[in-house]
C-alpha cells in the first residue's frame, strides 16, 4: 500500500451516528471498510441528541417513514445485543413505550387524529389516548397541567453517547478502519473507482457511501446526486442525578441511566448557530417542570445547542446514484431511532443486495420536482 492510497471496498465519509451504523453493517457484513471522519471540528448532530428511539406520530403524511420507522425500532434489540458483543458497550437500550404529553384539549384531539391517520394507513398500529386521570395512574408524578397523552408500546431510548462509542468500537472490531481529522477536498469518479482527495492523501474504492450529515450537499453534487440538507438546531437541558422517578422515555423529558434528566425539542431555523439562548431554553424548562413539577427544585447542570440534519420535508434522503453506480446518500435527522435500520438494512442494499421497498419514498430527486417545506418531526 503506497503511503498517500488507502483502498478499500468501500469508502464511509462521516463517523457519526449514521456514518458509523452504516459503516458498522458493512464490516459486519465482510466488507473492507474505511470510515473517513472530519473529526471535532464538525458539527455533530451525533452528539447532541435526544436518545429516543421513537415510533409514534412519525410518518403520518408519509406511511413509507412510519414503516420504516418502525422496521429500524423492531430490530434494535438485535442491534443492541450485537454490539455488545462486539464492543462490551451496553447501550442501555429500554423499550417500555414511550408518552407524548398534551397540554390541551386541542391538542390531544389532534394527537389522536394523527395516530389515528397512521393506524388506517398501516394497520397494525398500536397506541391509547390517555386522559388526565389515566395517565396519572401510569405517572403519579404527571404535573396538572397535562391534560392527557398518547401512548405506543413501540417506542424507548438509549444512551446516544454510549451508542456513538459502541458504534465506533465495534466497527472497528468487526474490521473496519477510521480515519478521524480528514478533511474531503473532492471525489473524482471513474468507472468502476471513486478517489477521495484529502489533505491526508487520496483514498479509493469502488463504492462510496455519503453519511458526512451538513457536509453532504457539497459532496452529493460531485457523484450526481442531490442533498439538499440544511441545518436546524435543537436545545438541551440536563440537570444533576436523581432518584429514578421516571421509567418511561417521553417526547420532552427523559431520565437517563446516569440518573440524569434530558429535557429539549426545540426546534430553530438559524443557520449554522449551534450555540444556546435563554429565550428557548427557559421555555424547555417552563415545559419540563409543567410536565414534572418535581423538576422545579432540580438543578441544571449543562445546557447546549446541536444541528439536526433536516432535508427540506423532514424525510430521509437515501439513494444510489444513476450517473455513477456505487455511490449512494444516506441521511436523516432520526440517527438513534434509524441506527438498526441504517446497520441491518442499508448496508446489504450498499453492497448489492436488493433495495428494501420503503426506499422508493426517500430519492432526492423529490425535491427537484416541487418545494416541499413541512418537517417530518
Amino acid at each position: 500500500m503506497s503511503q498517500d492510497i488507502r483502498q478499500a471496498q468501500v469508502i464511509v465519509i462521516g463517523g457519526g451516528l449514521v456514518g458509523m451504523a452504516v459503516a458498522y453493517g458493512l464490516a459486519r457484513g465482510g466488507a473492507d471498510t474505511l470510515v473517513l471522519d472530519q473529526g471535532d471540528d464538525a458539527f455533530r448532530a451525533s452528539r447532541g441528541n435526544f436518545g429516543l428511539v421513537w415510533v409514534q406520530g412519525k410518518g403520518h403524511d408519509l406511511p413509507d417513514y412510519s414503516r420504516w420507522t418502525r422496521s429500524s425500532a423492531t430490530r434494535w434489540p438485535t442491534l443492541a445485543q450485537a454490539l455488545l458483543a462486539d464492543s462490551g458497550v451496553d447501550v442501555q437500550l429500554r423499550q417500555p413505550g414511550g408518552f407524548h404529553m398534551c397540554f390541551s384539549d386541542e391538542e390531544l384531539l389532534e394527537r389522536q387524529s394523527r395516530l389515528r391517520t397512521l393506524q388506517a394507513a398501516l394497520g397494525d398500529y398500536p397506541f391509547e389516548m390517555l386522559d388526565a386521570a389515566d395517565l396519572k395512574a401510569r405517572l403519579p408524578l404527571i404535573g396538572p397541567a397535562v391534560v392527557g397523552a398518547s401512548y405506543s408500546p413501540q417506542d424507548g431510548h438509549v444512551n446516544p453517547l454510549k451508542l456513538l462509542r459502541a458504534l465506533h468500537a465495534s466497527a472497528q472490531a468487526k474490521g473496519a478502519v477510521l480515519r478521524s481529522g480528514v478533511h474531503v477536498e473532492r471525489i473524482d469518479c471513474a468507472p468502476g473507482e471513486f478517489r477521495v482527495v484529502t489533505a491526508q492523501g487520496s483514498f479509493t474504492a469502488p463504492r462510496i457511501v455519503l453519511a458526512a450529515g451538513l457536509g453532504n450537499p457539497g459532496l452529493a453534487r460531485q457523484v450526481g446526486l442531490h442533498a439538499p440538507v440544511a441545518p436546524n438546531r435543537g436545545q438541551v437541558l440536563i440537570s444533576e442525578r436523581v432518584r429514578p422517578f421516571l421509567d418511561y422515555p417521553t417526547i420532552n423529558v427523559r431520565q437517563t441511566d446516569e440518573g440524569t434528566v434530558q429535557l429539549g425539542d426545540s426546534m430553530e431555523e438559524v443557520g449554522f448557530d449551534d450555540g444556546t439562548s435563554i429565550d428557548v431554553l427557559a421555555a424547555i424548562a417552563r415545559r419540563g417542570v409543567s410536565t414534572f413539577p418535581l423538576l422545579r427544585d432540580v438543578r441544571l447542570v449543562r445546557a447546549w445547542g446541536a444541528l439536526r440534519v433536516l432535508s427540506p420535508d423532514g424525510f430521509p434522503i437515501y439513494q444510489q446514484s444513476c450517473a455513477h453506480p456505487g455511490a449512494f446518500v444516506v441521511t436523516c435527522h432520526s440517527g438513534v431511532t434509524l441506527a438498526a435500520a441504517h446497520a441491518l438494512r442499508l448496508a446489504p442494499w450498499i453492497m448489492g443486495g436488493a433495495s428494501p421497498a420503503e426506499l422508493q419514498a426517500f430519492s432526492g430527486e423529490r425535491f427537484l420536482n416541487h418545494k416541499v417545506y413541512a418537517h417530518a418531526h
